[in-house]
C-alpha cells in the first residue's frame, strides 16, 4: 500500500496547497462565486470528510458541507462539482510544477509489480478519481498500475481513522499481516501498524506536524525504501 502525496509524488505539502488553491480559486471566480469563501468551503468539506463516520461516502460528506457553507444547492452545486472535475483533469496539472522529479517512485512500482506483488494506492480519500489520475500522471503512472485506489467516491473514512484501513483491507480481501503500508506521515500512515501491518516511513518529504517519535518505525529515504522492497522475496 502506497500513500501518494509526499510519498510517490514528491513535494512539500505547503507548496502543493498554495499552488493548488491559487489555481482552484480561478474556477470559483469563473463561476461567479466568492473565491475566498469557496476555498473556506473546500476546507469545511475536507474537515467533514476527515470526521466521516462511515454512514455515507466521502463525496457526499464533502459536497453537503461545501453546499451548506456556501448556501448553494441543486443545479448550482452540480455545476460547481462538474467544473471542479474538469479542473482536476486540466488546469490542476499546473500544480505539478511543485513536484521534485525522480525516477525512483515509478521504478519501485514497476519492479514490485514484476515481482508479483499486489499494489494499492492508499491515498487519503479526499479527492475525486480524476484528481488522483492527474497526480499519478505527474510521475508517469496510471490507475492500471494498482489493483485498487482509494478516492472520495469509494471511501467513507479518512486517515488516520483505522476504519479507513479496515475498509480498504475488506475491499482488497487481505489481512493486515499480508500488507505493508508505505507513507510519509507518521500519524496518518504509520498508524496502520496498530492493525498488524508492516510499515515504512519515507522521510524525504515527511509530514510530522505533531512531532511523533519515528524511531519505532522502519524509515528512510525513497532510495532506502527501494532497497528494502527489493530485499523482499519474489512471489
Amino acid at each position: 500500500m502506497f500513500d501518494l502525496d509526499g510519498t510517490l509524488v514528491r513535494f512539500y505539502q505547503d507548496d502543493f496547497i498554495n499552488t493548488y488553491f491559487k489555481e482552484l480559486s480561478k474556477v470559483f471566480t469563473g463561476l461567479g462565486l466568492d473565491a475566498e469563501a469557496a476555498v473556506k468551503g473546500v476546507w469545511a468539506g475536507t474537515k467533514a470528510m476527515m470526521l466521516n463516520d462511515g454512514a455515507v461516502l466521502n463525496t457526499q460528506r464533502f459536497w453537503d458541507a461545501f453546499s451548506e457553507y456556501m448556501n448553494i444547492s441543486g443545479e448550482k452545486i452540480k455545476t460547481v462539482e462538474a467544473a471542479c472535475n474538469d479542473f482536476y483533469s486540466n488546469q490542476f496539472n499546473v500544480t505539478r510544477s511543485v513536484v521534485k522529479q525522480s525516477d525512483v517512485p515509478k521504478r519501485i512500482v514497476c519492479k514490485m509489480a514484476q515481482r508479483g506483488y499486489d499494489l494499492v494506492l492508499a491515498t487519503n480519500p479526499l479527492f475525486p478519481p480524476c484528481a488522483v489520475d492527474s497526480r499519478l500522471g505527474w510521475i508517469g503512472l496510471d490507475r492500471n498500475d494498482f489493483i485498487y485506489i482509494t478516492n472520495y467516491e469509494n471511501s467513507s473514512f479518512c486517515k488516520p481513522n483505522l476504519e479507513y484501513y479496515r475498509q480498504l483491507l475488506a475491499k482488497i480481501d487481505k489481512t493486515p499481516g499480508q500488507c505493508l503500508m508505505v507513507g510519509n506521515n507518521p500519524a496518518e500512515d504509520m498508524c496502520a501498524d496498530k492493525l498488524g501491518m508492516q510499515v515504512f516511513l519515507v522521510t524525504d518529504f515527511i509530514e510530522n506536524e505533531t512531532g511523533l517519535d519515528i524511531t519505532p518505525f522502519r524509515h528512510g529515504t525513497i532510495e532506502d525504501l527501494e532497497d528494502f522492497l527489493l530485499s523482499l522475496p519474489v512471489l
